[in-house]
């Protein structure tokens, strides 16, 4: 870390996108009317005891379907699947399922339990579905996409492949911990440098042959951009397949909001890697 940098500003997403109450308002809204268009949505399917462990699924029109999960952000403190119904429109409008994964939170537990409620999401998934499952998510999302994709699930349960995530696409999300030990948030997520860095996908030995998108937006701070950069660098280095874009135009708030358009390149984007996944052979 470079004491040069503002850290505290630098990851002050609120405080830099001082319009995010209007694009709240706006996600609400959009989230509730979806809900309301789609009657054969499944509402707060659980898999596990804590009552944040649940998913929104909306299925697909198409018989055998990819199924993909979707992590909300919210520093790993906020945040509740219900906010984010509207993107799955994208992904359903091109033929694949979507399950908005609910997770447990800070300060209730620790970051590593909140990446093994995540892995249990996922193997429900594939338990129901029994396909390999595409995972996405958003800022805190974004880091627990990439820690699913960095997992070998054959040691986790013998039922799964060892790839079970094969594939993600990560939005705007921090894979170094490290900044975040020093910076106003942590008051919450209670890390000290040990497990940051345990926590931390960008130093993780990743399995080979993976795949992972890092998108951020144009607009966010430098050190998101370079977070993202970073990942895709360390992990291409380890055999996987990576990609680093830049979504012109877009804020930390707003750079999601593709993906409740269908027709959209993001949405495109994730609809083909979540049917490349569903395409891989068990």
């Amino acid at each position: 870390m470079s004491a040069r940098i503002n850290y505290e500003q630098e990851y002050n997403n609120r405080g830099n996108v001082p319009e995010h109450p209007q694009i709240f308002e706006r996600r609400d809204r959009d989230a509730k009317a979806y809900r309301a268009a789609m009657p054969k949505a499944e509402l707060g399917v659980t898999y596990g005891d804590s009552p944040r462990r649940f998913f929104d699924i909306f299925p697909s029109a198409e018989a055998n379907a990819p199924v993909a999960m979707f992590i909300h952000g919210g520093y790993w403190s906020m945040g509740e699947p219900a906010m984010y119904s509207h993107i799955a429109k994208g992904l359903n409008g091109n033929g694949v399922t979507v399950a908005i994964a609910g997770y447990d939170l800070c300060p209730a537990v620790t970051m590593d339990a909140i990446i093994d409620c995540t892995r249990s999401a996922v193997l429900a998934l594939w338990r129901r579905y029994k396909r390999r499952i595409f995972v996405y998510g958003h800022s805190a999302g974004g880091h627990l996409a990439a820690c699913m994709v960095g997992t070998q699930w054959s040691k986790l349960a013998s039922d799964a492949p060892d790839d079970a995530v094969a594939a993600g696409y990560a939005i705007s999300g921090i894979y170094d911990l490290a900044p975040i030990v020093i910076v106003s948030q942590n008051k919450t997520l209670n890390l000290d440098q040990q497990s940051a860095y345990f926590a931390s996908p960008v130093h993780w030995k990743v399995p080979a042959k993976r795949k992972l998108d890092a998108v951020v937006g144009a607009l966010e701070t430098s050190e998101f951009r370079r977070q993202s950069r970073d990942i895709t660098k360390a992990w291409r280095a380890r055999g996987c397949e990576t990609r680093y874009e830049e979504i012109p135009g877009a804020n930390h708030f707003t750079v999601i909001e593709p993906l409740s358009d269908p027709s959209s390149a993001m949405s495109k984007r994730v609809a083909e890697l979540a049917q490349q996944t569903a395409a891989m052979a068990l």
